[in-house]
Parts: structure tokens; sequence; C-alpha cells
């Protein structure tokens, strides 16, 4: 059991399911499917409870009733959610479109500036996740490493924005016109001098690690996809749980491609029951 922080959103998702995929300017209908608790702080973090680790939440909703909504999900559902913060002013929806064939395309407004507050005692915890653009996440990540032999995990950001860290993962999606140079160098150049793992996903075809030295390739876990969203969030869970549990990198993918595979056959974010009974058994 390790103690686990992740800074990562958290939200209210309204799923739209459509009759056939999308198309520029074509017309579809959907089924409105309800909402449900998503954003990477619960598609991450509650996998990791499920596996009996103690998970604490770093994000921010608004103060309105979705606000509520959220706080109150995630905590019933085993999130530690005192260190999420509360702006004034509305939590909007995300809207996540499915098409029939289970991929989905995220709709969402425009997220206020997320400013991190006093750091946490690192002492206090075995491993730090980032997943979110906060104002203040590359210091947290260098005082946990410089201060504690906290593990730091990353995921790579939407821009060329610093991500201190031990392990950094990226998707080959994520990786597209970003990366001119050899990868190593490019997760140097991102993560700094204590990276030591890059792993880079490819959905179907498994996933690679970056070293200063080398590379290894581990293969995914086949499944019948149902839907793919969450599927990144769930995979970096089950890595991190796999290196806390002491694994090798390797071993710890392998890990995470299993998750992911939970993940990817779950009509939800979330793995759900497919994890649950894999962790309990």
């Amino acid at each position: 059991m390790a103690n686990i922080l992740l800074l990562a959103n958290i939200n209210c998702d309204r799923i739209l399911r459509l009759d056939k995929p999308l198309q520029t300017g074509g017309r579809f209908h959907y089924q409105d499917g309800g909402l449900r608790l998503g954003g990477g702080g619960a598609n991450t973090g509650l996998g990791l409870v499920w596996a009996q680790h103690n998970v604490s939440l770093v994000s921010q909703v608004g103060t309105d009733d979705i606000g509520d909504w959220i706080v109150a999900q995630a905590s019933t559902q085993g999130l530690d959610c005192r260190m999420v913060q509360r702006f004034a002013g509305n939590t909007c929806e995300m809207l996540l479109v499915m098409t029939p064939d289970g991929e989905r395309t995220i709709i969402r407004p425009q997220r206020p500036t997320f400013e991190l507050a006093k750091q946490p005692n690192w002492a206090k915890w075995d491993a730090f996740y980032i997943n979110t653009s906060a104002i203040g996440a590359d210091a947290w990540a260098l005082a946990a490493m410089r201060q504690s032999k906290v593990l730091v995990v990353a995921q790579l950001a939407k821009d060329q924005r610093p991500r201190p860290c031990h392990v950094l993962i990226a998707s080959i999606t994520d990786m597209q016109g970003r990366c001119g140079q050899d990868l190593w160098a490019f997760a140097k150049s991102i993560s700094g001098e204590h990276v030591q793992s890059f792993i880079v996903t490819d959905g179907e075809k498994g996933a690679t690690v970056y070293t200063q030295n080398a590379q290894q390739h581990v293969p995914a876990v086949q499944t019948d996809v149902v839907d793919t969203t969450g599927a990144g969030d769930n995979y970096a869970a089950g890595v991190i749980h796999g290196l806390c549990n002491g694994h090798s990198m390797t071993a710890a993918m392998a890990e995470g491609a299993r998750w992911a595979a939970f993940a990817v056959a779950t009509p939800s974010s979330v793995p759900g029951d497919k994890l649950k009974n894999y962790l309990f058994s």
C-alpha cells in the first residue's frame, strides 16, 4: 500500500452516444448517456483506490452544484478530496461524444487558471502523478524529487511546458509533430536531469520505454474495444501501481497494459468491475 498524490483534473462528463462516426458537415442522432464522474483524477485514482492505495487528489472545481456533485462522488468512491480547490463560479460539464466504434471526441470549455497552493509535506508521500496544466506543478515535482524519495510520474503536456519527473508518459499521438530529435534527448529536454524512463504508448501496438542507453517494447493486451475514454489514464495508474509495488519498469508497463485493456472493454472512463475482479481475485 502506497500513499499517492494525484494532480489531475476531475470532471462531470455528459455522454452523447452517436448513431454513426463523425463527419464534417454531417447530421447525427444521439442518445444522452447521462452524467458520470470523469477526468484524469477519477480515471487514474479510482483504480489505485481499488488496489488498496491511499489516494489524495489535488484538483479544482467550482462552488456550484456540479462542483459539489463531483467532490461528493469522488469522496464516496474513496478518493481523499480535502486538497481539491474551489473557485467562485460554475463547473462546466465535459461533453464526451461517443461513436459506435468506441472512439470519443471531447468538447470542453476553457478552464479557469489553476494555481497550486502551499506544497504538501513530501515526506508523507510515496508517489506523485501530474496530469494537469496547473501553475506550479513543476515546482512541486522538483521539490518532491529533491526533498524526499517520492516517485514522480508525469504525462507529457499538450504544450512544451517542462514536466520534471522520474517517469514521463506520452502517447504516439501526443508526439506527432513535436519531436524531431532522439526520443531520449526529447524526454531530457522536457523532464530534466531526474528523468529515468520515457514511455511512449501506441494503442493496440503496445508501448516502448526509452532510457539513456536502451529501449524495450511491451505489447498491449488485446481486448474488445467498447469505449476508449480513460485508456491512457488507466495505463498510467497500472504503471504507478506496479512501480509502487517494486516491479521492474517492463513489469509495471505490462500491468499498465492490463489496466488499459480493462478500461477500453468497459462502457465508462474508469475500468469498473473487470479491474476490481482482477485485483480482488
